[in-house]
């Protein structure tokens, strides 16, 4: 039988907010020769002013890893970000029909199917199907890389990302919106509560799921 779970984020970077902010005004001040400037307390506000101005070159001094798990479609999504690093479970060299992987292929849940629905027991019992065809291809001494051709979008992938950022603030800004697929916009909506409850100032501004700008 298939298994099917739900998404997941883990920020693997041992995150300090009050560290990031400090850190990065610490970067911008030696723009202006202000580093006397510096207080205790005078992060946050740098901070804010540099996001006020444009001014986000700064807030590339500071990169944080993430893993994500969700389905293939959204890592085809994500890739799209060419400021971005990346690391996925391979397809290719993973061989689901062995013990290590339970033998069987792990499906996410689809987040624009509601469970129960017409639409989405069509999609289980063709999730059932190709794991029946990708055992039976195994058995008979099918490789990974032979497999991995029945394996459809909706197969979870453990994803690795790392970005600095800038460049997950634009992420978010794109892959939260309206516009973007269903399940890449669910991970990202996770991913960004996380990001605004450990780092103070930084994300407070990316609109929640309202937004009108277009997914790229």
């Amino acid at each position: 039988m298939v298994k099917i779970i739900e998404p997941k984020v883990e920020i693997i970077t041992p995150i300090d907010g009050d560290y990031i902010l400090k850190h990065l005004e610490l970067c911008a001040r030696n723009c202006y020769k202000s580093e006397d400037k510096i207080t205790t307390d005078s992060a946050k506000n740098m901070i804010k002013k540099l996001l006020e101005l444009g001014h986000e070159a700064m807030i590339e001094h500071f990169s944080i890893t993430v893993k994500l798990t969700t389905d293939v479609g959204a890592y085809k999504d994500l890739t799209r970000h060419r400021m971005a690093s990346f690391a996925i479970e391979s397809t290719r060299f993973c061989n689901y029909s062995k013990g290590k992987y339970g033998n069987e292929l792990t499906f996410m849940r689809p987040s624009n199917m509601e469970k129960g629905s017409d639409i989405y027991n069509i999609w289980y019992k063709t999730m059932e199907m190709i794991e029946k065809s990708y055992m039976e291809m195994a058995a008979i001494g099918a490789k990974a890389d032979q497999l991995r051709m029945l394996l459809p979008h909706s197969t979870k992938a453990d994803v690795i990302m790392t970005a600095n950022i800038r460049e997950w603030r634009h992420i978010f800004k794109l892959r939260c919106a309206p516009a973007a697929h269903p399940s890449v916009q669910e991970i990202m909506l996770m991913l960004l509560k996380e990001f605004r409850k450990k780092i103070p100032v930084l994300f407070d501004d990316i609109p929640y799921g309202k937004t009108d700008n277009k997914a790229a």
